[in-house]
């Protein structure tokens, strides 16, 4: 039974912040070494980045581009060239993650047209917090979702995630009697790196923080539906991408070798996955690429053998909102309907291991 689309719902936090200010702020919070160098600002103009939200805040903003300390925010430069700790960073994890996942919920609720009593399952994702209970306690509370709603969460699975929770949401669509609400939200602003090494600190010209939702059951038809999910490791490439907990925060592992590895393998596996189900890549309608980065979306261009124009949803949710990680690939999956993109349509993600998620939208 497909996994039928009836509202989808994405929320940002209020403060935009554009690539000339998170240049700025770089070369105010990196290392020594990394400030100054003379390739920091190329990094910044290439990276496809335009505009992006982060709940560090205007002020904080302010404060680093004026060299004030109004904010008096714990990511301020100060005594520990590392910036906060991790508890400090997860405590405003649990303030601001609950009220962009309650707004992502409620707009997606408010698409479907369905009450939110109507829910029976709430899928939610993330990997750049931890706290318990979690924001889905703020969903079902500041919603009205029944206090019997069942709750799974998909945890620190990376870009990708969101994927995995429509692949929850698809099974638990089997019974017809569910409606699932699934809400991915990611604060990657919490972890912004300040120490020497470059892979880490070129991170933060990609990083942004936002969340998304869907609505969805195995009733009716939307238009949209979610008719199969695929997963396909990368051999060998393990040591390409990792997120690991450390003392100042989460730390990324982020190869340069990434878009090679997509480049070479994924049309293979991608191939086999679409001709399981009677597709080729020819065949496919629209396409939803996690903007990892450039490079990714160029890999992915690349070995998909993608037109510019089919890119074009990809490249603009990335220009204007960053990489939010798992929320990402959900604010393409909306711009494609909005717009009633040609179906069928392909999400496709890329996480740690290194590993292809995609989802097929019929």
């Amino acid at each position: 039974m497909p996994l039928v689309l009836h509202g989808l719902g994405t929320a940002l936090p209020p403060d935009r912040v554009t690539q000339a200010e998170s240049l700025k702020s770089a070369q105010v919070l990196g290392h020594p070494a990394i400030r100054t160098a003379s390739w920091l600002p190329a990094i910044y103009a290439k990276s496809g980045v335009r505009t992006r939200y982060q709940v560090l805040g205007r002020p904080f903003v302010d404060d680093l581009l004026t060299g004030t300390r109004l904010s008096g925010s714990p990511f301020l430069p100060g005594a520990d060239p590392l910036g906060p700790t991790t508890a400090q960073r997860m405590a405003m994890y649990a303030d601001h993650a609950p009220k962009l996942a309650v707004q992502a919920a409620a707009n997606a609720l408010a698409d479907s047209g369905l009450s939110p009593k109507s829910i029976t399952h709430l899928v939610t994702v993330s990997c750049t917090g931890f706290v318990s209970p979690g924001f889905d306690f703020a969903i079902v509370r500041e919603l009205g979702l029944r206090p019997t709603t069942e709750r799974i969460h998909v945890g620190f699975m990376g870009c990708h995630a969101a994927i995995n929770g429509l692949r929850t949401a698809l099974a638990l669509a089997a019974d017809p009697a569910n409606t699932v609400l699934m809400v991915a939200v990611e604060l990657c602003s919490l972890h912004y790196y300040t120490g020497p090494d470059i892979d880490k600190a070129i991170a933060n010209a990609l990083f942004a923080d936002g969340a998304a939702a869907v609505v969805a059951s195995g009733r009716g038809d939307s238009g949209y539906r979610v008719t199969a999910t695929g997963s396909g490791i990368i051999p060998d490439s393990a040591a390409e991408m990792g997120w690991a907990i450390g003392d100042h925060g989460f730390e990324m592992v982020l190869s340069k070798q990434i878009p090679n590895f997509i480049e070479r393998s994924l049309r293979t596996w991608i191939d086999g996955w679409l001709g399981e189900r009677g597709l080729t890549v020819e065949r496919v309608g629209s396409w939803a690429i996690h903007p990892g980065g450039p490079r990714v979306l160029q890999a992915a261009q690349t070995a998909l053998e993608l037109t510019d124009e089919t890119m074009l949803d990809s490249r603009a949710v990335f220009s204007e909102f960053g990489n939010m990680s798992s929320p990402t690939v959900l604010f393409i999956l909306k711009r494609l309907r909005e717009r009633r993109a040609k179906l069928p349509a392909i999400l496709l993600g890329f996480g740690p291991g290194l590993v292809c998620e995609a989802a097929l939208v019929e």
